[in-house]
């Protein structure tokens, strides 16, 4: 071997970290404390979302643990408004949505929308659930919900929606629309990144034919969710990513929503005009005479 050569792998060998000391550093950085700044911003952003109206007493955000990233932060089952100080906020595991602390409080019913979020996208830091009402319209029509002004563009191009009734089984004794296990959030985290039946098929043939499995995707194509006759839920990489991702949503929704309101009215105005073209000068509404 070339002697420069056998020094420069020599020193990348040196430089290059041992498996125990990963482990060791990986321990090091799970037992450190996120930092005070961390909380503040998360519970910042629970009073965002409830003076813009996103979240009402139901809906809630999370952030995933930057020190552990096997655990998220929520706040207990509180509406976003009341959520005030560390005290609120518990510690989840993103395995199965189990509080790390056993004698925590009561918290959301749909935690595992977090959960599995977290779990299957590396690149999510922050999940925001939404029963915002300016939205349903979109999750139970055939009209899609299209990003329609310039700062709805994080919205995503297309925004998919998931339909909880084709996912429901035998085991699931209440069909109440809500995200209550695991299973039910795993469907709702794959509904992030759809695929087409043929381009499943081409998958599955390509994995077979090489032995190999897909990729992961750090961050799903579509970070916006419409969930049927409940609501909507979207992420981001931090925080305040997903804050004005979720508040520009519900804007867009109404924006969109008043939009097609007026064209229904501009067509009926069209109408009216082509109905009095005959009248050749302006003058007072026509009235009947009614013979009583």
């Amino acid at each position: 071997m070339n002697p420069i050569a056998a020094l420069t792998k020599s020193k990348e060998s040196q430089d290059k970290p041992s498996e125990d000391e990963l482990k060791r550093s990986a321990l090091l950085k799970a037992s450190t404390p996120p930092s005070e700044a961390l909380f503040r911003t998360l519970i910042t952003a629970n009073h965002i979302l409830h003076y813009h109206s996103v979240c009402d007493a139901y809906g809630h955000i999370s952030v995933r643990n930057p020190q552990n990233p096997s655990t998220f932060f929520i706040s207990k089952d509180l509406a976003p408004a009341l959520v005030s100080c560390r005290d609120d906020i518990e510690e989840y595991r993103v395995s199965d949505a189990t509080p790390v602390n056993e004698n925590a409080p009561k918290g959301y019913l749909e935690r595992f929308i977090h959960s599995e979020m977290y779990k299957k996208y590396s690149s999510v830091n922050a999940v925001i659930h939404s029963h915002n009402e300016a939205v349903l319209p979109f999750s139970i029509s055939s009209m899609p919900l299209r990003p329609v002004f310039h700062m709805a563009g994080v919205v995503g191009a297309q925004v998919p929606v998931f339909d909880i009734a084709l996912h429901y089984k035998s085991s699931d004794s209440t069909h109440s629309l809500l995200v209550t296990n695991e299973h039910l959030g795993a469907a709702l985290a794959a509904g992030f990144n759809p695929s087409s039946l043929s381009s499943k098929a081409t998958s599955l043939v390509y994995n077979l034919v090489t032995s190999s499995t897909p990729e992961p995707v750090a961050f799903p194509p579509n970070p916006t969710v419409l969930m049927r006759g409940h609501g909507f839920t979207c992420v981001g990489k931090t925080i305040e990513e997903a804050v004005f991702r979720a508040v520009y949503t519900c804007t867009n929704a109404r924006v969109q929503t008043t939009s097609l309101l007026l064209q229904g009215t501009f067509n009926i105005g069209m109408v009216g005009e082509r109905m009095g073209h005959g009248d050749k000068e302006p003058g007072p509404a026509k009235t009947e005479t009614v013979v009583r």
